[in-house]
């Protein structure tokens, strides 16, 4: 794949303004699909499924079969659409999307076209300096996800050079909730950020809700990022790219700093930009093109004549309105000045995805800021190492009653530490990993005694030291005694024993 031209980013803005816009698949974590009663695998037990088998009539377009709605589907799609700021629609329709794929049984797609369930709403982002700015939300609208396809024997896992493709329709009739902003102006040089900004709000969102896992790394929240640059000046919009379903929001701001980049650097040299999907390749940090982008009259839309239009009550859209979660900026605020963190302390937490666990800690007996310690250090470490996923490692209750341990005496840092990983290996509870492997610090004065005066009888020189006051010289006895006690000491203890052993 040839190299495209980039021009420098500072340079593109200069000469171009970029306009924004983005599309975010949320899978919705019903039991069932959104028109089968197929179990639905974007909750997280059905992951690892045998290909094909979470399937129904409906999810494959067999003769004969007609799709029923799912209810819990509609209720999950209003309250994201009041999360958003969205009116919701007294009537909605499903339509037809025509286009032909193999992952696609059916050769459409029930989507919402010109009639969706919620629409005109706004989302209030928040930068990582605190600058709140406000993503103008057209509408969110429900509609189902397609099948997966396997591209084999090329080198990269794509289309392009496979020499055939397999098809697995588990995926098939997945509830989604689409999430398509307007035009957003005025990013400037921030452009990248409010990308990846935009979207933690929508997954802070999501997950607040409860209404989905929201996991980028498995699909569960899908971005296609929309970029087009016009001359300074220029009131028409240029010709948009849309770079599909970039899986981490570190991808999403890269890919909208290498789209600009990049169309800066043709239009600078008189070219054109052509309207086209675009995929994202995260080991080269570039993109490619896909497919000419299709318009909406392209897919021959049409309203579904099997689905009744979707008319929810006002009293259930006020219930669902009265049930809705504190918006995210609004609780990370609140949550910043309750447990007295820093602006660098919260962002830490913040940028480690590790909110709810630390205040799920917190809330099981830890101090905030050994709640905070835990999840953005060993944890955090931990979960690199076996490159996991830091929030589900390990269950708050168990962080909070580890620290418990350390506060009562029973267990050091260090050893702490060693029981941290005990628990993360399903070795059971904080206490019984201590049981277990025997770690609880040696409390008894009588041991230590005895070993500080073993140390003192290999070391005399040290113990005339400290009588003399170089009190300095006593950290050879405390490392000889941590040695002899294999760590299960606590050093401020054996330090007091040195001294008041040294001062008789």
């Amino acid at each position: 794949m040839a190299t495209a031209k980039l021009m420098d980013f500072d340079k593109a803005l200069e000469l171009f303004e970029p306009v924004l816009g983005f599309e975010v698949h949320v899978e919705l974590n019903t039991r069932t699909k959104m028109f089968s009663d197929a179990p639905n695998p974007a909750n997280d037990e059905f992951h690892g499924a045998e290909p094909n088998t979470l399937i129904a009539p409906v999810d494959l377009g067999l003769p004969g079969s007609l799709p029923v709605v799912n209810e819990k589907a509609v209720r999950s799609s209003i309250s994201l659409g009041l999360a958003l700021g969205c009116s919701i629609a007294e009537s909605s329709r499903f339509a037809r999307k025509n286009y032909f794929y193999p992952d696609l049984g059916k050769n459409y797609q029930i989507s919402q076209y010109d009639e969706p369930i919620a629409f005109e709403g706004s989302v209030e982002v928040e930068l990582e300096d605190g600058t709140l700015v406000t993503i103008p939300v057209e509408r969110a609208h429900m509609e189902e996800d397609a099948g997966k396809l396997t591209h084999m024997g090329g080198a990269t896992g794509r289309i392009q050079g496979a020499e055939y493709s397999l098809v697995d329709y588990n995926r098939a009739g997945v509830p989604l909730v689409e999430i398509v902003t307007k035009p957003i102006f005025g990013a400037e040089h921030r452009a990248p950020e409010y990308a990846k900004a935009y979207i933690a709000a929508i997954r802070d969102i999501v997950r607040g809700l409860g209404i989905s896992e929201a996991r980028l790394e498995r699909g569960n929240l899908r971005c296609d990022a929309n970029v087009s640059l016009r001359p300074r000046g220029q009131e028409k919009l240029g010709t948009r790219t849309e770079t599909k379903n970039v899986n981490s929001m570190r991808s999403v701001e890269r890919a909208v700093r290498y789209e600009i980049q990049r169309q800066a650097a043709i239009l600078a040299d008189g070219g054109t930009i052509i309207q086209e999907t675009r995929h994202w390749h995260e080991d080269t940090g570039t993109t490619s093109p896909g497919r000419p982008k299709s318009d909406a009259d392209d897919y021959r839309y049409f309203p579904e004549p099997d689905l009744l239009p979707v008319q929810p009550s006002r009293e259930l859209v006020e219930e669902l309105r009265a049930a809705l979660p504190e918006q995210p900026v609004a609780r990370r605020r609140r949550l910043k000045a309750e447990w007295g963190f820093t602006d660098l302390e919260f962002q830490d937490v913040r940028n480690g995805g590790l909110i709810d666990e630390v205040e799920a800690t917190i809330a099981a007996g830890a101090a905030p800021a050994t709640a905070r310690k835990w999840w953005t250090g060993e944890i955090t470490r931990i979960a690199n190492a076996q490159d996991r996923d830091a929030a589900g490692l390990v269950a708050p209750a168990d962080v909070a009653a580890l620290q418990g341990l350390v506060d009562a005496g029973t267990l050091t840092d260090k050893l702490a530490r060693q029981v941290l990983e005990g628990v993360i290996a399903g070795e059971g509870s904080p206490q019984e990993v201590v049981d277990a492997r025997g770690l609880a610090v040696v409390s008894d004065d009588g041991a230590l005694i005895a070993a500080i005066d073993d140390a003192f009888a290999a070391q005399p020189d040290v113990l005339a030291k400290i009588k003399d006051g170089k009190v300095q010289a006593a950290g050879a006895v405390i490392g000889a005694v941590m040695k002899a006690m294999k760590g299960q000491a606590d050093a401020a203890r054996v330090r007091e024993l040195i001294l008041e052993r040294a001062a008789q």
